[in-house]
Protein backbone atom coordinates (compact mmCIF):
# COMPACT_ATOMS: atom_id res chain seq x y z
CA UNK A 1 0.00 0.00 0.00
CA UNK A 2 2.87 2.97 0.78
CA UNK A 3 4.40 1.66 -2.31
CA UNK A 4 1.36 2.23 -4.14
CA UNK A 5 0.95 5.52 -2.41
CA UNK A 6 4.76 6.56 -3.55
CA UNK A 7 4.13 5.88 -6.86
CA UNK A 8 1.07 7.54 -7.37
CA UNK A 9 2.57 10.79 -5.69
CA UNK A 10 5.63 10.60 -7.99
CA UNK A 11 3.40 10.00 -11.56
CA UNK A 12 1.58 13.17 -9.98
CA UNK A 13 4.37 15.21 -9.74
CA UNK A 14 5.92 14.06 -12.81
CA UNK A 15 2.96 14.63 -14.61
CA UNK A 16 2.49 18.06 -12.97
CA UNK A 17 6.10 19.13 -14.06
CA UNK A 18 5.36 18.11 -17.78
CA UNK A 19 1.99 18.40 -18.48
CA UNK A 20 -0.67 15.67 -19.53
CA UNK A 21 0.26 15.11 -22.75
CA UNK A 22 4.08 14.75 -22.53
CA UNK A 23 3.60 12.41 -19.30
CA UNK A 24 1.57 10.14 -21.28
CA UNK A 25 4.43 10.05 -23.90
CA UNK A 26 6.67 9.49 -22.10
CA UNK A 27 4.61 7.01 -19.99
CA UNK A 28 4.10 4.89 -23.72
CA UNK A 29 7.79 4.99 -24.85
CA UNK A 30 9.29 4.39 -21.16
CA UNK A 31 7.37 1.01 -21.13
CA UNK A 32 8.98 -0.20 -24.27
CA UNK A 33 12.02 -1.41 -23.46
CA UNK A 34 11.42 -2.24 -19.75
CA UNK A 35 9.89 -5.84 -20.12
CA UNK A 36 12.80 -6.73 -22.10
CA UNK A 37 15.73 -6.01 -19.32
CA UNK A 38 13.03 -7.58 -16.23
CA UNK A 39 13.45 -10.98 -18.62
CA UNK A 40 17.26 -10.59 -18.91
CA UNK A 41 17.33 -10.53 -15.04
CA UNK A 42 14.85 -13.27 -14.58
CA UNK A 43 16.65 -15.49 -17.31
CA UNK A 44 19.92 -14.83 -15.19
CA UNK A 45 18.24 -15.99 -11.99
CA UNK A 46 16.64 -19.05 -13.45
CA UNK A 47 18.51 -21.59 -12.11
CA UNK A 48 17.46 -20.41 -8.57
CA UNK A 49 14.22 -18.65 -9.51
CA UNK A 50 13.29 -16.40 -6.28
CA UNK A 51 9.01 -15.72 -5.94
CA UNK A 52 6.90 -13.55 -7.96
CA UNK A 53 6.43 -11.57 -5.21
CA UNK A 54 10.16 -10.74 -4.45
CA UNK A 55 10.82 -9.93 -7.56
CA UNK A 56 7.48 -7.63 -7.85
CA UNK A 57 8.78 -5.85 -4.94
CA UNK A 58 12.02 -4.79 -5.54
CA UNK A 59 10.52 -4.03 -9.14
CA UNK A 60 7.92 -1.12 -7.05
CA UNK A 61 10.31 -0.11 -4.53
CA UNK A 62 13.03 0.93 -7.74
CA UNK A 63 9.71 2.67 -9.75
CA UNK A 64 7.92 4.39 -6.65
CA UNK A 65 9.72 4.49 -3.46
CA UNK A 66 13.06 4.88 -5.13
CA UNK A 67 12.19 7.34 -7.55
CA UNK A 68 10.32 9.32 -4.96
CA UNK A 69 13.15 9.53 -3.12
CA UNK A 70 15.75 10.59 -5.49
CA UNK A 71 13.26 13.30 -7.03
CA UNK A 72 12.77 14.65 -3.86
CA UNK A 73 16.10 14.76 -1.99
CA UNK A 74 17.77 16.08 -5.67
CA UNK A 75 15.46 18.96 -6.10
CA UNK A 76 16.14 19.99 -2.93
CA UNK A 77 20.03 20.23 -3.12
CA UNK A 78 19.45 21.28 -6.62
CA UNK A 79 17.60 24.66 -5.33
CA UNK A 80 19.76 24.91 -2.25
CA UNK A 81 23.25 24.70 -3.94
CA UNK A 82 21.86 27.06 -6.77
CA UNK A 83 21.24 29.41 -3.60
CA UNK A 84 24.09 29.02 -1.80
CA UNK A 85 26.99 27.57 -4.68
CA UNK A 86 28.82 31.23 -4.75
CA UNK A 87 31.01 29.39 -7.80
CA UNK A 88 31.56 29.41 -11.34
CA UNK A 89 30.59 25.95 -11.51
CA UNK A 90 27.07 25.19 -12.66
CA UNK A 91 25.37 24.01 -9.71
CA UNK A 92 22.51 21.36 -11.39
CA UNK A 93 25.89 20.09 -12.47
CA UNK A 94 27.48 19.65 -9.55
CA UNK A 95 24.45 18.17 -8.28
CA UNK A 96 24.52 15.36 -11.52
CA UNK A 97 28.08 14.28 -10.56
CA UNK A 98 28.12 14.24 -6.50
CA UNK A 99 24.39 14.20 -5.19
CA UNK A 100 22.74 12.21 -7.82
CA UNK A 101 24.91 9.35 -7.59
CA UNK A 102 25.02 8.71 -4.06
CA UNK A 103 21.45 9.35 -3.40
CA UNK A 104 19.89 7.05 -6.04
CA UNK A 105 22.48 4.54 -5.15
CA UNK A 106 21.37 4.34 -2.28
CA UNK A 107 18.15 4.54 -2.14
CA UNK A 108 17.86 1.64 -4.95
CA UNK A 109 20.31 -0.11 -2.32
CA UNK A 110 17.18 -0.20 0.33
CA UNK A 111 15.26 -2.70 -1.34
CA UNK A 112 18.03 -5.36 -1.21
CA UNK A 113 18.61 -4.26 2.03
CA UNK A 114 14.89 -4.66 2.99
CA UNK A 115 15.06 -8.22 1.35
CA UNK A 116 18.02 -9.11 2.80
CA UNK A 117 16.12 -8.08 6.31
CA UNK A 118 12.94 -9.91 6.14
CA UNK A 119 13.63 -12.70 3.35
CA UNK A 120 17.18 -13.02 3.85
CA UNK A 121 17.03 -16.93 3.33
CA UNK A 122 15.87 -16.47 -0.92
CA UNK A 123 19.39 -15.01 -1.12
CA UNK A 124 22.31 -17.21 -1.95
CA UNK A 125 24.78 -16.18 -3.21
CA UNK A 126 25.58 -13.33 -6.33
CA UNK A 127 23.36 -14.44 -8.50
CA UNK A 128 20.25 -13.79 -6.54
CA UNK A 129 21.49 -10.42 -5.04
CA UNK A 130 22.29 -9.25 -8.69
CA UNK A 131 18.86 -9.77 -10.28
CA UNK A 132 17.38 -8.05 -7.08
CA UNK A 133 19.06 -5.06 -7.48
CA UNK A 134 19.17 -5.15 -11.10
CA UNK A 135 15.50 -5.35 -11.35
CA UNK A 136 15.26 -2.49 -8.11
CA UNK A 137 17.32 -0.41 -11.07
CA UNK A 138 15.19 -1.43 -13.74
CA UNK A 139 12.19 -0.40 -11.99
CA UNK A 140 14.06 2.93 -11.29
CA UNK A 141 15.15 3.84 -14.50
CA UNK A 142 11.42 2.98 -15.93
CA UNK A 143 10.19 5.82 -13.71
CA UNK A 144 13.13 8.31 -14.84
CA UNK A 145 13.08 7.61 -17.88
CA UNK A 146 8.90 8.68 -18.09
CA UNK A 147 9.97 12.24 -16.88
CA UNK A 148 13.17 12.59 -19.33
CA UNK A 149 11.00 11.47 -22.62
CA UNK A 150 8.20 13.84 -21.56
CA UNK A 151 10.76 16.47 -20.87
CA UNK A 152 11.68 15.62 -24.31
CA UNK A 153 8.41 16.01 -25.97
CA UNK A 154 7.79 18.83 -24.42
CA UNK A 155 10.85 20.84 -25.67
CA UNK A 156 10.23 19.85 -28.72
CA UNK A 157 6.49 20.82 -28.76
CA UNK A 158 8.04 24.18 -27.73
CA UNK A 159 10.74 24.23 -29.89
CA UNK A 160 8.92 23.44 -32.98
CA UNK A 161 11.45 20.71 -33.68
CA UNK A 162 9.09 17.89 -34.34
CA UNK A 163 10.12 14.82 -32.51
CA UNK A 164 13.96 15.31 -32.61
CA UNK A 165 14.99 15.62 -29.14
CA UNK A 166 12.14 12.56 -28.15
CA UNK A 167 13.62 10.27 -30.61
CA UNK A 168 17.76 11.40 -29.52
CA UNK A 169 16.69 10.98 -25.96
CA UNK A 170 14.82 7.34 -26.60
CA UNK A 171 17.89 5.81 -28.62
CA UNK A 172 19.91 6.85 -25.86
CA UNK A 173 18.07 5.74 -22.72
CA UNK A 174 15.83 2.65 -24.23
CA UNK A 175 18.54 1.77 -26.82
CA UNK A 176 21.90 2.21 -26.10
CA UNK A 177 21.89 2.03 -22.61
CA UNK A 178 18.62 0.42 -21.51
CA UNK A 179 21.24 -1.37 -18.65
CA UNK A 180 22.89 1.40 -17.77
CA UNK A 181 20.93 2.11 -13.96
CA UNK A 182 20.66 -1.88 -13.54
CA UNK A 183 24.37 -1.94 -13.94
CA UNK A 184 25.16 0.57 -11.82
CA UNK A 185 23.02 -1.02 -8.91
CA UNK A 186 24.59 -4.82 -9.64
CA UNK A 187 27.80 -3.81 -8.36
CA UNK A 188 26.27 -3.28 -5.15
CA UNK A 189 24.46 -6.64 -5.56
CA UNK A 190 27.76 -8.48 -6.54
CA UNK A 191 29.44 -7.18 -2.85
CA UNK A 192 26.79 -8.11 -0.84
CA UNK A 193 26.63 -11.70 -2.68
CA UNK A 194 30.42 -12.17 -2.55
CA UNK A 195 29.93 -10.63 1.10
CA UNK A 196 27.53 -13.86 1.87
CA UNK A 197 29.68 -16.29 0.86
CA UNK A 198 32.90 -15.01 2.29
CA UNK A 199 34.08 -16.88 5.53
CA UNK A 200 35.97 -13.89 6.91
CA UNK A 201 34.03 -11.17 9.05
CA UNK A 202 36.27 -8.02 7.28
CA UNK A 203 34.82 -9.52 3.57
CA UNK A 204 31.55 -9.26 4.89
CA UNK A 205 31.68 -5.55 5.95
CA UNK A 206 33.63 -4.33 3.46
CA UNK A 207 32.51 -6.27 0.48
CA UNK A 208 28.61 -4.62 0.20
CA UNK A 209 30.60 -0.93 1.05
CA UNK A 210 33.08 -1.46 -1.45
CA UNK A 211 30.10 -2.44 -3.85
CA UNK A 212 28.25 0.46 -3.03
CA UNK A 213 31.04 2.84 -3.50
CA UNK A 214 31.71 0.88 -6.83
CA UNK A 215 28.42 2.01 -8.00
CA UNK A 216 28.46 5.28 -7.37
CA UNK A 217 31.33 5.94 -8.83
CA UNK A 218 30.14 3.98 -12.09
CA UNK A 219 27.06 6.49 -12.12
CA UNK A 220 29.00 9.78 -11.28
CA UNK A 221 31.18 8.74 -14.46
CA UNK A 222 28.51 7.84 -16.17
CA UNK A 223 26.09 11.55 -15.24
CA UNK A 224 29.58 13.27 -16.29
CA UNK A 225 30.29 11.75 -19.46
CA UNK A 226 27.82 15.18 -20.60
CA UNK A 227 30.52 17.56 -19.76
CA UNK A 228 33.28 15.88 -21.20
CA UNK A 229 31.47 17.59 -24.93
CA UNK A 230 30.56 15.25 -27.85
CA UNK A 231 32.98 12.56 -27.15
CA UNK A 232 32.08 11.96 -23.17
CA UNK A 233 29.38 10.01 -23.95
CA UNK A 234 31.07 7.37 -26.59
CA UNK A 235 34.43 7.20 -24.21
CA UNK A 236 32.33 6.61 -20.90
CA UNK A 237 30.37 4.24 -22.85
CA UNK A 238 33.02 2.19 -24.68
CA UNK A 239 35.85 2.06 -21.98
CA UNK A 240 33.71 1.95 -18.56
CA UNK A 241 30.19 0.50 -19.46
CA UNK A 242 30.68 -2.20 -22.02
CA UNK A 243 33.53 -3.73 -20.46
CA UNK A 244 31.71 -3.57 -16.74
CA UNK A 245 28.42 -5.35 -18.37
CA UNK A 246 30.47 -8.23 -19.90
CA UNK A 247 32.55 -8.91 -16.92
CA UNK A 248 28.96 -9.06 -15.06
CA UNK A 249 27.44 -11.33 -17.16
CA UNK A 250 30.25 -13.60 -17.17
CA UNK A 251 30.79 -13.65 -13.50
CA UNK A 252 27.04 -13.92 -12.62
CA UNK A 253 26.53 -16.95 -15.61
CA UNK A 254 29.59 -18.83 -13.77
CA UNK A 255 28.54 -18.36 -10.49
CA UNK A 256 24.80 -19.75 -11.72
CA UNK A 257 26.94 -23.20 -13.01
CA UNK A 258 28.47 -23.43 -9.97
CA UNK A 259 25.57 -23.74 -8.09
CA UNK A 260 23.89 -25.76 -10.79
CA UNK A 261 27.02 -27.69 -10.23
CA UNK A 262 26.41 -27.83 -6.55
CA UNK A 263 22.67 -29.85 -7.56
CA UNK A 264 24.25 -32.39 -9.25
CA UNK A 265 26.79 -33.01 -6.60
CA UNK A 266 24.91 -32.82 -3.76
CA UNK A 267 20.78 -33.93 -4.86
CA UNK A 268 22.44 -37.76 -5.25
CA UNK A 269 22.41 -38.28 -1.66
CA UNK A 270 18.77 -37.46 -1.30
CA UNK A 271 18.05 -40.03 -4.34
CA UNK A 272 19.96 -42.47 -2.38
CA UNK A 273 18.10 -42.23 0.37
CA UNK A 274 14.52 -42.06 -1.62
CA UNK A 275 13.78 -38.81 -1.76
CA UNK A 276 14.15 -38.06 -5.49
CA UNK A 277 13.95 -40.75 -8.39
CA UNK A 278 17.34 -41.62 -9.57
CA UNK A 279 16.62 -39.82 -12.96
CA UNK A 280 16.41 -36.16 -11.22
CA UNK A 281 19.88 -35.12 -9.46
CA UNK A 282 21.40 -34.88 -12.90
CA UNK A 283 18.12 -33.44 -14.93
CA UNK A 284 17.64 -30.61 -11.79
CA UNK A 285 21.41 -29.69 -12.66
CA UNK A 286 20.60 -28.44 -16.22
CA UNK A 287 18.47 -25.34 -17.20
CA UNK A 288 17.87 -26.95 -20.50
CA UNK A 289 16.30 -30.62 -18.92
CA UNK A 290 14.57 -28.25 -16.61
CA UNK A 291 12.70 -26.48 -20.01
CA UNK A 292 12.13 -29.71 -21.58
CA UNK A 293 10.70 -30.99 -18.14
CA UNK A 294 8.61 -28.35 -17.69
CA UNK A 295 7.49 -28.59 -21.60
CA UNK A 296 6.76 -32.26 -20.35
CA UNK A 297 4.39 -31.22 -17.70
CA UNK A 298 2.46 -28.60 -19.65
CA UNK A 299 2.08 -30.51 -22.56
CA UNK A 300 0.48 -33.07 -20.37
CA UNK A 301 -1.38 -31.57 -17.81
CA UNK A 302 -2.08 -28.41 -17.37
CA UNK A 303 -0.51 -24.37 -17.31
CA UNK A 304 -0.25 -24.72 -13.61
CA UNK A 305 1.59 -28.14 -13.53
CA UNK A 306 4.57 -26.45 -15.62
CA UNK A 307 4.76 -23.90 -12.67
CA UNK A 308 4.46 -26.20 -9.78
CA UNK A 309 7.16 -28.44 -11.35
CA UNK A 310 9.30 -24.88 -11.75
CA UNK A 311 8.44 -24.44 -8.00
CA UNK A 312 9.83 -27.96 -7.41
CA UNK A 313 13.16 -27.12 -9.20
CA UNK A 314 13.32 -23.94 -6.95
CA UNK A 315 13.11 -26.18 -3.68
CA UNK A 316 15.00 -28.75 -5.21
CA UNK A 317 17.51 -26.29 -5.97
CA UNK A 318 17.66 -24.36 -2.30
CA UNK A 319 17.97 -27.87 -0.30
CA UNK A 320 21.05 -28.53 -2.51
CA UNK A 321 22.69 -25.14 -1.80
CA UNK A 322 21.22 -25.34 1.43
CA UNK A 323 23.01 -28.83 2.44
CA UNK A 324 26.09 -27.70 0.65
CA UNK A 325 26.23 -24.52 3.14
CA UNK A 326 26.02 -26.66 6.05
CA UNK A 327 29.04 -28.66 4.44
CA UNK A 328 30.88 -26.25 4.47
CA UNK A 329 31.11 -24.96 8.09
CA UNK A 330 27.39 -22.35 7.23
CA UNK A 331 24.81 -24.23 9.10
CA UNK A 332 22.07 -21.97 10.32
CA UNK A 333 20.17 -23.25 13.40
CA UNK A 334 16.81 -23.75 11.88
CA UNK A 335 18.85 -25.98 8.96
CA UNK A 336 16.75 -29.34 10.08
CA UNK A 337 13.53 -27.52 9.93
CA UNK A 338 14.12 -25.50 6.87
CA UNK A 339 15.49 -29.31 5.05
CA UNK A 340 12.60 -31.12 6.37
CA UNK A 341 10.22 -28.38 4.66
CA UNK A 342 12.25 -28.82 1.60
CA UNK A 343 11.92 -32.32 1.28
CA UNK A 344 8.38 -32.38 2.30
CA UNK A 345 7.53 -29.87 -1.10
CA UNK A 346 9.49 -32.43 -2.86
CA UNK A 347 7.82 -35.52 -1.64
CA UNK A 348 4.21 -33.99 -2.42
CA UNK A 349 5.10 -33.30 -6.14
CA UNK A 350 6.66 -36.24 -7.26
CA UNK A 351 3.72 -37.64 -9.08
CA UNK A 352 4.10 -34.75 -10.90
CA UNK A 353 8.00 -34.62 -11.49
CA UNK A 354 9.10 -37.69 -11.55
CA UNK A 355 7.52 -38.56 -14.74
CA UNK A 356 8.37 -35.32 -16.50
CA UNK A 357 12.54 -35.89 -15.16
CA UNK A 358 12.30 -39.38 -16.97
CA UNK A 359 11.20 -37.74 -19.98
CA UNK A 360 13.72 -34.66 -20.02
CA UNK A 361 16.85 -37.06 -19.07
CA UNK A 362 15.74 -39.33 -22.23
CA UNK A 363 15.62 -36.57 -24.33
CA UNK A 364 18.55 -34.40 -23.38
CA UNK A 365 21.29 -37.03 -21.35
CA UNK A 366 23.96 -35.58 -19.88
CA UNK A 367 27.10 -35.11 -22.04
CA UNK A 368 29.41 -36.62 -19.00
CA UNK A 369 28.70 -39.56 -16.49
CA UNK A 370 27.12 -38.31 -13.41
CA UNK A 371 27.52 -39.39 -10.06
CA UNK A 372 25.79 -42.65 -9.38
CA UNK A 373 25.41 -44.10 -5.96
CA UNK A 374 26.59 -46.94 -4.17
CA UNK A 375 24.99 -49.87 -2.54
CA UNK A 376 26.49 -51.14 0.71
CA UNK A 377 29.69 -52.75 1.06
CA UNK A 378 29.95 -55.53 -1.41
CA UNK A 379 33.92 -58.13 -0.73
CA UNK A 380 33.53 -58.76 -4.41
CA UNK A 381 33.76 -55.42 -5.95
CA UNK A 382 37.59 -54.98 -7.01
CA UNK A 383 39.47 -51.75 -5.47
CA UNK A 384 36.86 -51.32 -3.36
CA UNK A 385 34.17 -49.85 -5.89
CA UNK A 386 30.36 -50.90 -5.73
CA UNK A 387 28.07 -51.48 -8.53
CA UNK A 388 25.32 -48.93 -8.67
CA UNK A 389 21.66 -50.04 -7.20
CA UNK A 390 19.54 -52.56 -9.21
CA UNK A 391 16.82 -49.39 -9.14
CA UNK A 392 19.09 -46.96 -10.82
CA UNK A 393 18.56 -45.87 -14.44
CA UNK A 394 21.38 -47.50 -17.12
CA UNK A 395 22.27 -45.03 -19.82
CA UNK A 396 19.56 -43.63 -22.40
CA UNK A 397 20.09 -45.76 -25.40
CA UNK A 398 21.41 -43.97 -28.70
CA UNK A 399 21.62 -46.90 -31.09
CA UNK A 400 24.93 -45.53 -32.62
CA UNK A 401 27.35 -47.92 -34.52
CA UNK A 402 26.21 -51.07 -36.23
CA UNK A 403 23.88 -53.44 -35.05
CA UNK A 404 21.57 -53.28 -31.53
CA UNK A 405 24.53 -51.98 -28.90
CA UNK A 406 26.43 -48.45 -29.36
CA UNK A 407 28.46 -49.58 -31.80
CA UNK A 408 31.42 -51.48 -32.33
CA UNK A 409 34.48 -50.43 -31.08
CA UNK A 410 36.80 -49.09 -27.90
CA UNK A 411 35.85 -45.60 -26.64
CA UNK A 412 32.13 -45.23 -26.42
CA UNK A 413 31.46 -47.97 -28.36
CA UNK A 414 29.56 -50.30 -25.60
CA UNK A 415 30.26 -53.54 -26.87
CA UNK A 416 30.96 -55.41 -30.32
CA UNK A 417 27.40 -54.77 -31.61
CA UNK A 418 26.08 -58.67 -30.50
CA UNK A 419 22.61 -59.38 -31.34
CA UNK A 420 21.60 -58.93 -26.78
CA UNK A 421 21.37 -55.42 -26.10
CA UNK A 422 24.32 -53.09 -25.49
CA UNK A 423 27.00 -56.35 -26.10
CA UNK A 424 27.23 -60.36 -25.89
CA UNK A 425 24.46 -62.25 -23.90
CA UNK A 426 26.23 -62.37 -20.82
CA UNK A 427 27.84 -58.91 -20.67
CA UNK A 428 25.71 -55.08 -21.29
CA UNK A 429 27.62 -52.38 -22.58
CA UNK A 430 30.76 -54.09 -22.66
CA UNK A 431 32.63 -57.20 -23.87
CA UNK A 432 32.62 -59.54 -20.95
CA UNK A 433 30.41 -59.64 -17.68
CA UNK A 434 31.13 -55.96 -16.90
CA UNK A 435 28.17 -54.02 -15.95
CA UNK A 436 28.38 -51.08 -17.98
CA UNK A 437 32.13 -51.59 -18.75
CA UNK A 438 33.91 -50.29 -21.76
CA UNK A 439 36.44 -53.34 -21.75
CA UNK A 440 37.35 -56.86 -21.01
CA UNK A 441 37.56 -57.09 -17.42
CA UNK A 442 35.52 -57.47 -14.51
CA UNK A 443 35.03 -54.15 -13.06
CA UNK A 444 32.15 -51.43 -13.41
CA UNK A 445 33.11 -49.06 -16.48
CA UNK A 446 36.59 -49.99 -17.62
CA UNK A 447 38.84 -53.14 -17.56
CA UNK A 448 39.80 -52.97 -14.03
CA UNK A 449 39.25 -51.63 -10.74
CA UNK A 450 38.36 -48.20 -12.48
CA UNK A 451 34.89 -46.85 -12.56
CA UNK A 452 34.09 -45.12 -16.17
CA UNK A 453 37.72 -45.05 -16.78
CA UNK A 454 39.53 -47.18 -19.65
CA UNK A 455 41.97 -47.92 -18.00
CA UNK A 456 43.12 -49.96 -14.81
CA UNK A 457 43.77 -47.10 -12.79
CA UNK A 458 41.42 -45.37 -9.99
CA UNK A 459 40.74 -42.63 -11.97
CA UNK A 460 37.11 -41.99 -11.01
CA UNK A 461 35.63 -40.32 -14.52
CA UNK A 462 38.86 -40.09 -16.09
CA UNK A 463 40.79 -41.78 -19.34
CA UNK A 464 43.95 -42.27 -18.05
CA UNK A 465 45.28 -43.07 -14.47
CA UNK A 466 45.00 -40.20 -13.14
CA UNK A 467 42.35 -39.16 -10.17
CA UNK A 468 40.67 -36.42 -12.27
CA UNK A 469 36.81 -36.05 -12.55
CA UNK A 470 35.80 -35.94 -16.26
CA UNK A 471 39.22 -35.63 -17.88
CA UNK A 472 42.78 -36.52 -17.43
CA UNK A 473 44.19 -34.39 -14.74
CA UNK A 474 43.97 -32.46 -11.87
CA UNK A 475 42.35 -33.25 -8.02
CA UNK A 476 39.63 -36.05 -7.29
CA UNK A 477 36.74 -35.03 -5.57
CA UNK A 478 37.16 -38.71 -3.96
CA UNK A 479 39.88 -40.50 -2.70
CA UNK A 480 39.68 -43.42 -5.07
CA UNK A 481 39.19 -46.72 -3.10
CA UNK A 482 36.09 -45.04 -1.08
CA UNK A 483 33.05 -44.65 -3.14
CA UNK A 484 31.03 -41.74 -3.32
CA UNK A 485 27.75 -42.40 -1.10
CA UNK A 486 28.26 -46.07 -0.27
CA UNK A 487 25.35 -45.70 1.89
CA UNK A 488 23.10 -42.73 2.69
CA UNK A 489 25.27 -39.91 3.96
CA UNK A 490 25.10 -39.25 7.73
CA UNK A 491 22.70 -36.73 8.70
CA UNK A 492 20.30 -37.20 5.20
CA UNK A 493 16.47 -37.37 7.08
CA UNK A 494 14.48 -40.95 6.69
CA UNK A 495 10.74 -41.64 7.65
CA UNK A 496 7.73 -41.40 5.47
CA UNK A 497 9.50 -39.38 2.96
CA UNK A 498 11.91 -42.51 2.16
CA UNK A 499 10.16 -45.26 1.55
CA UNK A 500 7.09 -44.83 0.53
CA UNK A 501 4.05 -47.66 1.78
CA UNK A 502 0.76 -48.40 0.90
CA UNK A 503 -0.76 -46.81 -2.38
CA UNK A 504 2.58 -45.02 -2.39
CA UNK A 505 4.59 -48.35 -2.83
CA UNK A 506 2.10 -49.56 -5.29
CA UNK A 507 2.39 -46.35 -7.87
CA UNK A 508 5.98 -45.12 -7.02
CA UNK A 509 7.81 -46.85 -9.88
CA UNK A 510 11.13 -44.31 -8.61
CA UNK A 511 11.00 -45.63 -5.09
CA UNK A 512 14.01 -47.81 -3.78
CA UNK A 513 12.75 -51.61 -3.27
CA UNK A 514 12.60 -51.70 0.54
CA UNK A 515 14.49 -54.88 2.63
Amino acid sequence: MLLALCGLVMLGLVREETGTEAFLVGLGLAVLPAPAVVLAFRWLGRAHPLPWGTHAFVLAWGACAGALIALVANSFVAVWLADAWAHPVDPNTLAALAVAPVVEESAKATALLLVLVFRGRLIRGPVDAVVLTGLTATGFAFTENILYLAKAFGSDRDEGTGAAITVATFFIRAVFSPFAHPLFTCMTGLGVGLALLSRRRVGRVLLPVAGLLLAMGMHAAWNGSTVLGPLGFPLVYVTIMIPALGFTVWLVLWHRQRELRTVRETLPRYALAGWLSPYEPLALGSLRSRRIAAEFASYHGIRADARRLRLYAAAATRLALLRSDAEHGRRTPDFAHRERALLDHLWRDRALARPAFAHSWRLAPPRAPHLLPAQPADAAAPGGWYAPPAWWPPAPPRGYGQGPGYGHGYGYGYGYGAPPPHGPADAPYGGSPASYGYGGGTAPYGGSPAPYGYGGRPAPYGYGGRPAPYGSGGPAPYVPGQPPYAAVPAGIPTGTGQQPTGEDARHDPWAPPRE
